[in-house]
């Protein structure tokens, strides 16, 4: 078997991609403050 007929790993064909990285690099921090934000309304104590 060869080598060149297989396939690179998945990191690497993720890393290899501008795009993917860009939209990893939206995402996750989009992803990370929603759910800050909601923890932090959450938090928020009632008004009596």
């Amino acid at each position: 078997m060869n080598d060149d007929d297989q396939t690179p790993p998945l990191m690497q064909r993720v890393l290899d991609n501008p795009f993917i990285l860009l939209f990893l690099g939206v995402a996750f921090p989009s992803v990370l403050y929603l759910i800050w934000g909601i923890m932090e309304i959450v938090s928020v104590p009632l008004a009596n």
